[in-house]
């Protein structure tokens, strides 16, 4: 550490860098660890070495002197610093380093090796262009034999394999194109293989293939294909296998892919008719704020435009007093902005007296009068449609609680705010004639 300042001061990176040039082995070698050493935990000097290109010279290396195993460890160590670094992805987009690293993968067979190489591939498929080009270079059939392999051993160094190559999978398939390279409108071999992971009895497996399912799960003509193709009643075996104290990354993760596959139109009634509604209800219990969370979007989603399953909802008493109580999950915006959605969406989609009543009586009025000075213009919208249909339906059984809280001062300050979106406006207005109308 202390001899770092005088090299640097001395000038003496950019002759090394140079260095690298260089034919003989021991040299390249001796000025790669000098370079590491210098610049050792230091984004500053890390930098200047990247917009000195190194990483293209690295790069290079790696491919002609792939035989020799203390050149290739010290590239490896080097990427996996320079890696970290944003302005780095750019540059390895343009050098053949997916092509390369896929290649030094295939021929590992120890486990330290391969653990180093991951370390380089896990930074490195966060960035779009090289997460295509690593799935073009073929890294996906690997990390499918890696899962095969170790997926029944019980070792902790296959156990660890078995984590890091699942996970990467899923890294891969956050590329909107590497993901729909490996869909293959349903048919690719991989696309089969993550759906077999799914009743799998390793819950690292389960998990992967529900994430997995979940980022298929990104655009309507996978989505449809997917329900069509029985993917729901599978991700409900895996919800049905973890509802009593079960886990909460596979629960969160199963909840996420039926949320996302319940978005296109066609799908909800399928998904309503498959029983997702009640599955997804045996987690009401649960104490796992990200749980909750993704409870709340799949049922929003589910009852959009499905009157029947937003009235079968919402006349639910133990689904509203849930909540309500949720409404009041100060720690957790998330939970709290989803349940007040989720208990407007119950009203707009049913338009039910029903299920208006069942709201007041659990105390949900106060909840939807606050959502309408949210500071998402969405979420007043959704607030202010849903309480005018109140004032219109059912009036009467809402008067008192909507007086305590203080509808009609709320309702001046938006429409005296001249911050207020147009939609905001009309909408109170809407609500304003409801009120005055059902008044008379």
């Amino acid at each position: 550490e202390f001899m770092r300042n005088p090299c640097v001061d001395a000038g003496l990176i950019p002759p090394l860098v140079q260095l690298l040039n260089c034919k003989d082995q021991e040299v390249l070698l001796q000025t790669g660890r000098a370079l590491g050493n210098i610049c050792y935990d230091s984004h500053t000097l890390q930098s200047q070495l990247i917009n000195m290109g190194v990483i293209p010279t690295l790069v290079k290396l790696l491919g002609i002197h792939c035989q020799n195993a203390a050149l290739t460890e010290m590239c490896l160590v080097a990427f996996g610093n320079l890696a970290e670094l944003e302005s780095s992805k750019e540059q390895f987009a343009y050098t053949n380093i997916a092509e390369e690293l896929v290649k030094l993968f295939k021929k590992q067979i120890e486990h330290d090796k391969k653990e180093m190489i991951f370390e380089v591939l896990a930074p490195l498929a966060e960035n779009d262009v090289i997460k295509l080009q690593l799935v073009e270079a073929g890294l996906v059939e690997c990390l499918l034999e890696i899962v095969q392999k170790t997926v029944d051993s019980d070792k902790e160094d296959d156990i660890a394999e078995l984590k890091t190559a699942s996970d990467l999978m899923v890294l891969l398939l956050l590329g909107d194109e590497s993901m729909q390279k490996l869909f293959e409108e349903g048919k690719g071999s991989v696309f089969q293989r993550v759906l077999s992971w799914i009743p799998s009895n390793s819950h690292q497996l389960q998990l992967a293939g529900a994430l997995a399912i979940a980022n298929f799960a990104r655009n309507d003509g996978n989505c449809i294909h997917m329900v069509d193709n029985g993917i729901v009643q599978k991700l409900m075996d895996l919800l049905d296998r973890h509802v009593e104290d079960g886990n909460v990354t596979v629960q969160h993760a199963a909840l996420s892919a039926l949320r996302n596959l319940a978005i296109p139109v066609v799908n909800k009634a399928k998904m309503l008719s498959a029983g997702v509604a009640e599955a997804v209800l045996k987690f009401l219990r649960s104490e796992m704020p990200p749980v909750q969370f993704k409870l709340l979007g799949t049922l929003r989603m589910l009852i959009d435009a499905q009157a029947e399953a937003a009235e079968q909802l919402g006349k639910n008493v133990k689904l509203v007093e849930r909540l309500v109580e949720w409404c009041e999950a100060k720690d957790h915006a998330g939970v709290m902005g989803e349940s007040n959605r989720l208990l407007s969406a119950l009203i707009r989609h049913s338009k039910s007296k029903d299920v208006i009543r069942t709201i007041v009586q659990s105390g949900g009025i106060k909840h939807l009068v606050t959502m309408a000075t949210s500071e998402h213009v969405i979420m007043q919208n959704e607030a202010l449609v849903a309480l005018a249909l109140i004032a219109a339906l059912e009036l009467v059984t809402a008067e008192k609680d909507l007086e305590n809280a203080q509808l009609v001062q709320i309702l001046h300050r938006l429409l005296s705010d001249d911050r207020s979106a147009p939609e905001i406006k009309y909408n109170s207005m809407v609500l304003i004639c409801a009120l005055v109308g059902s008044g008379e």
